[in-house]
């Protein structure tokens, strides 16, 4: 173990190897399809706000048919990320099986949030044709899935857990079985104590106020609620987002509590690293360490290919190390996802560097890719007001950070693209030209959000969701743009327009458009930097320089001599007319290739092969009209 260890805290994830191994490089580029399995196949319209399971329905693993898998293959994704399938805390009773309904202060949503983990040995019964059988349900989906040729990621809470967390599969691995109450932190320990003071015991919560209900849960019918929990009368337990208090807020995590892996997140200014690292490598593994090891190896049993990891940085990284070391001892090919951000306070700093970047710490630790919460942001800022297309340079660099970004424009966080009074209101269109940047940036994986594809507009409110321009996570619904493609699970799309129609093609072009060399393993060069003078580069009236709303970049692969060059409008409602593309230098040898004749080029993105895209003369790219809203990818060839 000790030996396994120590390999395990020098492993850099830079360099591809066995330990590592590559994302894309030399083999089919990851494209993900993050599905909700709580809404995915759900075909029931009722759609009542706040409704119950009986109401509203859930999706099902065997809504998760051939037809759906088979579609979604051939729609380009290699991975299907299988969002909120552990056993979640839940206002849904299932006494017959062990498993009743929650006390509703530890609730946001009747559903429940599918990050409050009940049972990492378990998967949600709601998602069951028959709620005893859910685990073999799930087995049965694992292999349909893979079948298809599709690799299954679930999700890894590493974090938190519920309140109320308490495994019926596995209760002997139950966290706090054995802990010293009496202490606040010590690393034997699975949570993190209050001290008796400043207002408790017991431990309060926000969800009454002066004998009143005030979250949106307890508001509801049938969810009595007194603001205790009958389990943390006697003591208390820090939240999830770290909160030191008896009385957290309705803001804070309060439906979960934070575990302990040896690090004392209060200390500042020293080291409080109780456990194994580089300087002292012979200290104890922590028991969390060890249980959340077990659940690792747990779902790598049943088939799971890889796990997309919940708010990362919140764990120490020498954890991940160990942990993603352990599991691809078992599996080579595991693969790892974080979900992390920079400006977050609460990350665990590195151990080499109070300064080193989140992503770089992370990708040392073993992961395979790591969410690009900055390219969204940066990209979301031209819409909302202050940014330009300009500054998509600083969030593409070539080598293997850029190549281990996960890059997304939707996902069960981040508003919907059609929402209403988002992204400027440029609606559903507006995907495609997005992505077609965010995923051209690096040979990377690439994620869409199920109902992105057809414009989901999350219109409305849920419930505990409200109406936020999100698809809600707490409540049960359906979505009903893809329930119009679901169509009573055959997976035909027969409800949808054809706008929608045409918006799921002009996606399934774009992801089978990226697997090709030059995204695959070429090198990034960005073309706005060197047009920012470049009058008839997309400017428009009124603005000085260029670059505001068009961005362009190519991708140029030398050993398969082919390359790239991306085109992309991204105003809401104005064409650009004459748009002139000035290469630099070394890019001016590239040749037109692909079925337009002389130097015509064609795109790989339209819709008709045949029709004439642009032209390239001396050196020059020049377009005649960018659509609002259009990307374009010209397809080059560098000279023998």
């Amino acid at each position: 173990m000790k030996l396994r260890l120590v390999a395990a805290l020098a492993l850099v994830c830079l360099v591809p190897s066995p330990s590592c191994p590559a994302v894309a490089l030399g083999r089919e580029r990851v494209r993900i399809y993050q599905m909700f399995v709580r809404l995915f196949g759900s075909v029931n319209e009722t759609r009542k706000a706040n409704g119950t399971l009986a109401e509203n329905g859930a999706g099902k693993f065997n809504d998760i048919n051939d037809a759906a898998l088979s579609n979604l293959r051939a729609m380009g994704f290699t991975h299907v990320w299988l969002t909120g399938v552990l056993q979640q805390a839940t206002g849904t009773d299932y006494s017959s099986i062990g498993k009743p309904a929650d006390d509703p202060d530890l609730l946001k949503g009747i559903a429940g949030s599918p990050y409050a983990i009940r049972d990492y040995y378990d998967v949600c019964p709601d998602y069951a044709v028959t709620p005893e059988k859910r685990l073999d349900e799930f087995k049965q989906l694992l292999t349909r899935i893979h079948q298809h040729q599709l690799r299954a990621l679930i999700d890894f809470v590493p974090n938190h857990v519920a309140r109320s967390y308490g495994s019926v599969v596995r209760p002997e691995l139950d966290f706090g079985r054995d802990d010293d109450k009496s202490r606040f932190f010590d690393p034997r320990n699975n949570f993190f104590y209050l001290h008796p003071g400043n207002g408790g015991p017991p431990l309060h919560f926000p969800t009454v106020k002066d004998g009143r209900p005030v979250s949106a849960t307890c508001k509801l019918p049938g969810m009595p609620c007194d603001g205790l929990f009958p389990s943390e009368q006697k003591y208390g337990r820090v939240t999830g987002n770290n909160k030191v208090s008896w009385s957290p807020s309705l803001d804070d995590w309060y439906e979960t509590v934070k575990l302990n892996y040896g690090f004392d997140f209060t200390v500042a200014g020293k080291d409080v690293r109780e456990y194994p690292n580089a300087n002292a490598p012979d200290k104890p593994l922590p028991d969390t360490w060890k249980k959340m090891d077990q659940v690792l190896a747990y779902w790598q049993s049943f088939g799971v290919d890889g796990f997309r990891c919940d708010m990362a940085h919140m764990v120490p990284p020498e954890f991940w190390s160990w942990a993603i070391s352990q599991a691809r001892a078992r599996n080579r090919d595991t693969m790892f996802v974080a979900e992390a951000y920079e400006d977050d306070p609460a990350r665990v700093p590195a151990a080499t560097s109070s300064g080193e970047n989140v992503t770089v710490t992370l990708l040392k630790c073993g992961f395979n890719a790591v969410y690009d919460d900055r390219a969204y942001k940066t990209m979301k800022k031209i819409y909302d007001g202050g940014g330009w297309a300009n500054d998509i340079d600083h969030c593409a660099a070539n080598g293997l950070v850029s190549d281990r970004s996960l890059r997304y424009a939707e996902n069960h966080d981040e508003v919907r693209l059609a929402a209403a009074h988002q992204w400027a209101g440029a609606g559903m269109k507006a995907g495609p030209a997005i992505c077609a940047v965010l995923y051209g940036l690096s040979a990377g994986p690439v994620m869409l959000y199920n109902g992105q594809e057809v414009g989901e507009p999350a219109a409305g409110a849920e419930g505990f969701g409200g109406d936020d321009g999100r698809t809600s996570i707490f409540d049960y619904w359906s979505m009903p743009e893809l329930v119009k493609w679901v169509d009573k699970h055959k997976y035909d799309g027969a409800g949808l327009s054809t706008a929608q129609k045409e918006l799921r093609e002009r996606y399934s072009t774009l992801l089978h458009a990226i697997d090709i060399p030059a995204f695959r393993q070429g090198t990034f060069v960005p073309l706005n930097g060197f047009n920012h003078d470049n009058p008839e580069y997309g400017r428009l009236a009124g603005e000085q320089v260029s670059g505001h709303w068009l961005y362009c970049f190519a991708r140029v692969d030398y050993a398969s001599r082919s390359a790239i060059v991306a085109a992309v409008n991204l105003h809401s409602t104005q064409a650009m007319l004459n748009v002139k593309i000035l290469l630099p230098e070394p890019l001016r040898v590239i040749r037109p290739w692909g079925k337009a004749k002389g130097n015509d080029l064609d795109d790989s993105l339209a819709s008709n092969s045949s029709e004439v895209a642009g032209h390239f003369s001396r050196g020059a790219i020049m377009i005649e009209k960018l659509p609002a809203l259009t990307a374009r990818y010209f397809q080059f060839r560098l000279p023998d």
